[in-house]
């Protein structure tokens, strides 16, 4: 990996490809347009441009929701220039016509103008295509692409569902790709897929050397996980753990935790053969990107990971943890009675009668569908447990219960300490503490638990320090590119330790760069920040810095810890200048700022609506999602001389930040 220490500080931004709006893109920012868009940050002074993942995600406008590890997505690529598509002038014109104006890009419906079009230009182009000594070069020396193309192909066949929907070639090995491959009767729709990402390759590879001969870095995003329903979990079954769901556990932000639906690894198979897969990502990589984010840097350490039985991530636990054995909870002192109290969900009959009858407004006839249907009583007492069919909360979601009994059970699974997820092995519940089974016992029983899972927790820690470095290693050890982690989350006390270890950038994000254990949960001074760490004001899964300020921040704490008690109450280009200068003088070597924030240093580009200025709101899936827009084109931002003036100053301030001035005024 690259020594950042060599590469000194400097500002960067953030800026998904989709949201540029260059001279020559039709309705969505193309690669060309990196180029443009690099003009301007060199004239700006800006070090960096970092970009949100690039791999074909399908008719998903989710970056992070990739069909292949290796494709790049066609929307992304400039028909226009293209030498097969001089013929298509009034075709090109009729897209931009229809989506030049809109504020969002419509994915959806622009993907499928852009393929269409590209699926005719191809067929008018077929042979002369085939005869190209490049593009023949180009498919024997990327392999993956086979496997690429007969994929979506296929999908595309089978009206885009699932593959596990698919009527045929669900289960398929390496021999039978390469026979679909060479069916003679299907040869030219692979070839058009593969066509495709010869083109995207070679317009990526071009705007990425260009911002490189510019003196700018280029930074990439690799997301750690790969959709359910990829080429890449489709061709290499092996590679992966499809029964789980990856996410994360609950938080104050999401009270049930997050499902992503993302399979997680087989990280035993991966070693089987040295990593390739893994390594052939960095590889491809590297012909783009000088520098990487690493997404969800945690689950390289261990991933939380739900049963597909579950629709929301309160049941997961993390792979890989110590397991707690029942022989463990009898040496503690638990009998069969105890175990089966702190294991499994206990259900009052009065708490059913009230979910269904009083809250639920359903009828007697209800409340004993629940009864009869997914309980069983204990004996003789008001308590009942779940029957097989109740167990998980697919199985709830399939009785023929009223909604409110539906809903009330579902909350229930969670309901215990520990759960059983294999015989005789169980893990904890993430919540356990807030159970009715914790407010039972007594507080030697209690003191019991939590010792057990402190151990449990200290040698699972050894194991994740482990698997990162070792799994880390494979990721930075064999590229000349920066190593940046997105590490937000619930740390493990060896995360820091780890990524310091192999001069990986840690994420800093100011809103959240807190002392939360501390009484008052004071901010973090930018001078404290790690030196190998990114600073940035905001991420595409939060507000922007302007909506955060005038609706979620803690206004008078964050204007206290800044020294600026006055700021005012609604976000202005002056609010704006003070967070970002500040952020600026953080000891991070790298200040990547999201190009929104950026923006709002001057009036002319504010939206009548703070909302509309997002990315992503996590959590919804919608057409908002993903596609937002610069407010105009390139050129005519670069034209805003006081934007521009606004952000060269943020690199006089990087280079002399006030931590070291106010340090070395302290030694004088």
């Amino acid at each position: 990996m690259a020594d950042a220490l060599t590469n000194g500080r400097l500002i960067g931004v953030v800026v998904p490809v989709g949201a540029l709006r260059g001279t020559g893109s039709i309705g969505i920012g193309e690669f060309p347009d990196l180029v443009e868009f690099a003009k301007l940050c060199k004239k700006m002074d800006v070090g960096l441009i970092q970009i949100l993942p690039v791999n074909d995600t399908g008719y998903e406008s989710s970056p992070y929701s990739a069909l292949t590890a290796f494709g790049l997505n066609p929307v992304y690529l400039r028909i226009a220039d293209l030498a097969e598509a001089s013929g298509y002038r009034k075709d090109l014109d009729e897209i931009g016509a229809k989506f030049d104006r809109e504020t969002r890009f419509p994915y959806y419906k622009l993907a499928r103008a852009k393929l269409d079009l590209l699926h005719k230009i191809f067929r008018g182009n077929i042979e002369k295509i085939e005869r190209e000594a490049a593009f023949s070069v180009w498919l024997r020396n990327n392999e993956w692409v086979k496997a690429y193309a007969v994929f979506r192909r296929l999908k595309e066949a089978n009206n885009e569902k699932s593959w596990k929907e698919w009527k045929a070639f669900q289960t398929v090995s390496g021999r039978d790709i390469e026979a679909i491959w060479n069916d003679s009767r299907q040869k030219y729709e692979h070839l058009f897929w593969v066509w495709l990402q010869y083109n995207l390759d070679s317009q990526f590879t071009a705007a990425a050397n260009a911002v490189a001969e510019m003196g700018i870095i280029l930074k990439g995003d690799l997301p750690i996980l790969m959709n359910q329903d990829s080429c890449d979990v489709w061709a290499h079954p092996e590679y992966f753990h499809q029964n789980f769901s990856a996410g994360a556990p609950p938080d104050m932000y999401s009270l049930n935790g997050q499902n992503w639906g993302f399979p997680i690894y087989n990280w035993t198979a991966q070693a089987n053969d040295n990593y390739a897969w893994w390594r052939a990502r960095i590889k491809a990589a590297e012909k783009y990107y000088k520098a990487f984010r690493i997404d969800h840097v945690l689950g390289f350490f261990r991933i939380w990971a739900t049963s597909r039985h579950y629709r929301s991530a309160v049941m997961g636990r993390f792979v890989p943890f110590a397991p707690i054995k029942k022989a463990e909870l009898q040496e503690l002192g638990f009998d069969e009675s105890r175990i089966c109290w702190i294991t499994q969900p206990h259900i009052p009959t009065h708490e059913v009668w009230e979910a269904v009858q009083r809250q639920g407004g359903g009828s007697d006839e209800d409340v004993g569908r629940v009864f009869r249907l997914a309980l069983e009583r204990i004996g003789d007492e008001e308590l009942w447990l779940f029957n097989r069919a109740a167990r998980y909360e697919t199985g709830i979601e399939t009785l023929d219960i009223h909604p409110a009994g539906k809903s009330y059970l579902i909350g229930e699974l969670s309901n215990r300490i520990f759960k059983e997820y294999d015989t005789d092995t169980y893990s904890f519940i993430w919540n356990y503490k807030k159970s009715r089974q914790y407010a039972s016992l007594s507080v030697a029983e209690r003191d019991v638990i939590d010792n057990l899972l402190s151990k449990k927790t200290e040698i699972s820690e050894k194991k994740w320090e482990s698997e990162a470095k070792k799994l880390l290693s494979v990721l930075t050890g064999d590229t000349s590119m920066f190593a940046c982690a997105e590490d937000l989350g619930v740390q493990s006390e060896c995360v820091p330790r780890v990524l310091k270890k192999l001069k990986i950038f840690s994420l800093k994000v100011i809103r959240w760069e807190r002392n939360w254990k501390a009484e008052s949960q004071p901010y973090i001074p930018y001078g404290n920040y790690p030196e190998l760490s990114v600073c940035t004001t905001s991420v595409h899964d939060s507000t922007t810095l302007r909506e955060w300020w005038n609706g979620e921040a803690d206004q008078e704490l964050f204007a206290a810890f800044n020294g600026l008690p006055c700021l005012p109450k609604n976000y202005n280009p002056g609010t704006a200048r003070i967070f970002i200068k500040q952020a600026a003088s953080a000891r991070s070597l790298w200040r990547i700022f999201p190009f929104i924030d950026l923006l709002h240093l001057t009036p002319r580009w504010y939206a009548d609506d703070p909302v509309s200025e997002r990315i992503n709101v996590p959590g919804t899936s919608n057409e908002f999602n993903w596609t937002w827009r610069l407010p105009a084109g390139i050129a005519e931002i670069a034209a805003d001389a006081e934007l521009v003036n606004a952000v060269k100053e943020l690199n006089t301030i990087a280079a002399a930040p006030a931590y070291q001035k106010k340090s070395a005024a302290v030694k004088g």
